[in-house]
């Protein structure tokens, strides 16, 4: 897309690149904290951020301090679909309490059916919950249903369906709002936004990247909003590797 619009003669964009993290520059796991980190995506990650001039971040349903554990120090992040940011200067935005409080109230609701079921784990975040049956697949509409029922008492939050997973976010909040929000900061500002997801919680922001002039990049099969899409996590981060690098060449000429 990008060199097409070079060779067709017309400016060549520069990037602000967003992605997720589990399944994207990780591969998924049985738990979250089962993850495999590559020794290598530290480094990666630097230069990318490096060569976009910090116009680099990373979002995720993960708690910041969760996500923090795996990034290199410096790199801009989102946690919790968005309801905390660590912006570029290393400044940070929080979680309202009264989300806090919501989210541990349906966590609360969850447990009984949790206990009561062998092999679904109950993930309780800043923001949201998590109610994983990866390990349990049969339970799918069970684990929904019980999830659903659970959010009777909680109008302000809504369901989403992810990889062997179904999440309890806040309405208001989610991995587009991040993008717009950082979009709107130095270093991100008057760039084009880049963002690459491989889940049903990054559809949205693929609709803000591409809605800000920019591309979501889907990972993986499925049905998706995205304009691009490429087939594993090796393919992804060879894709933002190659994009950084490329704006990185970039000539006043070019832009």
């Amino acid at each position: 897309m990008f060199d097409a619009q070079a060779a067709s003669g017309g400016p060549v964009p520069r990037f602000a690149i967003f992605t997720d993290f589990d399944g994207t520059l990780v591969e998924l796991a049985e738990t979250p904290d089962g993850i495999f980190v590559p020794a290598e995506l530290a480094t990666e990650i630097t230069e990318a951020a490096q060569l976009v001039d910090g116009a680099f971040a990373v979002i995720s349903g993960r708690e910041l301090a969760d996500l923090e554990r795996y990034l290199p120090s410096g790199i801009a992040a989102a946690g919790g679909h968005g309801t905390e940011r660590r912006r570029a200067d290393g400044t940070r935005t929080t979680t309202d309490a009264n989300v806090q409080d919501a989210a541990a109230g349906i966590a609360g609701r969850l447990q009984d059916f949790v206990n009561g079921h062998a092999g679904l784990l109950l993930e309780l975040k800043k923001s949201s919950v998590a109610l994983h049956y990866r390990q349990a697949p049969d339970l799918a509409d069970d684990a929904r249903a019980a999830m659903n029922e659970a959010l009777a008492a909680a109008p302000d939050f809504e369901v989403l369906d992810g990889k062997m997973v179904i999440e309890a976010r806040p309405v208001s909040t989610g991995k587009a709002d991040a993008i717009r929000a950082f979009m709107q900061e130095a270093p991100f500002s008057g760039r084009v936004p880049v963002f690459l997801g491989d889940d049903v919680t990054d559809e949205d922001g693929f609709r803000a990247a591409q809605e800000m002039g920019g591309v979501g990049i889907k990972i993986g099969d499925g049905r998706t909003t995205a304009r691009i899409r490429t087939p594993d996590v090796e393919s992804a981060r060879a894709i933002i590797i190659g994009l950084a690098r490329r704006a990185a060449e970039l000539t006043p000429e070019d832009i």
